[in-house]
């Protein structure tokens, strides 16, 4: 039995990150959904200079650099982020990045619970 095949017998899915988004350089931000329901949604996000400082009331967002570098903001401290680092951000909790590559920044992105696009809030 193939993987491939397993895997729609019970309803998960396999996707090959490395090739799912390409970018422009005219594209400052790309996302993609992967997949969603009411516990969690995923998203495939690449980033070519950056996401303004900003908060979600109501989810806690994981992140998982897959390739590129940033300066990421939590709170009032700036951390240097490389592909390989995860990082929690709990609901409520200041967040945002700019990318120091040359390249774009391509994290995989998982909001809890179900995203559904209204609770990104931005911080003045």
């Amino acid at each position: 039995m193939t993987l491939m095949f397993i895997c729609a017998a019970i309803g998960t899915s396999i996707l090959n990150l490395d090739t799912l988004v390409a970018q422009s350089d005219s594209d400052k931000l790309s996302v993609t959904q992967l997949g969603s329901d009411k516990h969690a949604s995923e998203f495939l996000i690449s980033i070519a200079e950056q996401v303004p400082l900003h908060i979600h009331k109501h989810h806690t967002e994981i992140i998982y650099i897959l390739d590129g570098t940033g300066n990421m903001t939590i709170d009032d401290k700036v951390v240097k982020i490389k592909k390989g680092d995860y990082i929690r951000v709990p609901e409520n909790t200041q967040h945002g990045v700019t990318v120091t590559s040359t390249n774009p920044l391509k994290v995989l992105s998982v909001q809890t619970p179900e995203y559904k696009g209204s609770d990104k809030h931005l911080v003045q």
